[in-house]
């Protein structure tokens, strides 16, 4: 079995060249490098990775935990973790807490486990005191689309009370006044912040929050169409529907539809996300941007920077919602 030192007999170079190109130092010259990698394919050489891991005392290893593994909004968010911690030559570790507590504290126990050098979480059912005192711990975390006042400095998020806001805020400004409002599941801050946003614009306007005109959904399509065949059913009129996800927007058109309606003529919808696929369906769908793959990216980009000292990774911590203003909604005076 070929060793290091074989290595750089046959490349000509010293032992710490050779171990500067495994560690993709930047202080040797392309030449130099291209010795060393042919030397290495030449003599089949695999670095020893366990003990790469035990002489840094890093596993270049990320423990990523996600809320859920499927659908439009997850996976561009993986991908640009990493994406991001591939170029840094680091590799990723993936679990699901599916928004249970029992179970995100086991996927951390696990990604801890394997010896990751840093957490990446995507958490929605552990309360803000396990995070403060897993963050007071030996592995770094930073969180994703949450948002801690105490530790602040390793949380990247999206303001989704103003997301909210604007959404509501659209529908408002074109005349309607009587809103039906999809919120997200409650037990999520995300919804919770969104739905307040909903409020505040609602208040703005002078215009009173229906109670009976709110359901409670998931996030998902069914869950729109789940309100809709419900709002349908409520002997009141409304003119307008504010949806928290571009998901459960696309399932509450999708029954209007279903029923031969317009829209928007006969009913206007918002969404919020801007998830590819409500842009290619019609009526392209108005929304707010929720930049989900950027917060990944940034996620990344703070684990190279605080763990791994990349002087180049540039953080930003808070992402502001945008409006998306396409088709879906029009004046109902129109």
């Amino acid at each position: 079995m070929a060793t290091i030192y074989d290595v750089s007999v046959l490349a000509g170079v010293s032992l710490a060249t050779v171990s500067r190109v495994m560690n993709n130092n930047t202080k040797v010259s392309e030449k130099t490098r291209q010795k060393v990698l042919s030397a290495m394919d030449q003599l089949g050489y695999r670095p020893n990775t366990i003990a790469q891991s035990l002489a840094s005392s890093r596993s270049n290893s990320v423990g990523v935990l996600v809320s859920q593994l499927d659908g439009p909004y997850y996976g561009p968010m993986m991908t640009e973790i990493e994406t991001a911690l591939r170029a840094g030559n680091k590799h990723v570790i993936i679990a699901a807490g599916h928004s249970v507590e029992s179970q995100e504290k086991d996927g951390v126990e696990f990604l801890m486990s394997r010896g990751c050098d840093a957490l990446i979480l995507d958490v929605e059912a552990v309360d803000d005191e396990y995070l403060i005192n897993l963050h007071k711990g030996n592995t770094p975390i930073v969180l994703i689309n949450r948002y801690i006042e105490e530790i602040s400095d390793c949380c990247v998020y999206l303001d989704n009370e103003l997301g909210g806001y604007l959404a509501t805020k659209h529908i408002l400004s074109q005349g309607h006044t009587d809103l039906a409002y999809v919120s997200g599941p409650l037990y999520k801050l995300d919804a919770q912040d969104r739905l307040l946003g909903h409020k505040r614009a609602l208040k703005e306007f002078n215009v009173d929050f229906d109670k009976t005109l709110f359901y409670e959904g998931n996030f998902r399509e069914f869950g729109g169409s789940d309100a809709m065949n419900h709002l349908f059913t409520i002997d009141k009129p409304f003119t307008a529907v504010v949806c928290a996800s571009d998901q459960m927007a696309s399932g509450a058109i999708a029954v209007c539809l279903e029923r031969g309606m317009k829209i928007p003529e006969e009913l206007s919808f918002v969404g919020y996300d801007n998830i590819p696929f409500p842009q290619y369906i019609s009526p392209k769908l108005t929304t707010v941007n929720n930049p989900i793959h950027e917060m990944g990216k940034m996620a990344a980009f703070w684990v190279l920077k605080h763990v791994y000292n990349d002087p180049k990774a540039i953080v930003e911590n808070t992402f502001i919602p945008q409006l998306i203003v396409r088709d879906s909604a029009k004046s109902p005076h129109k």
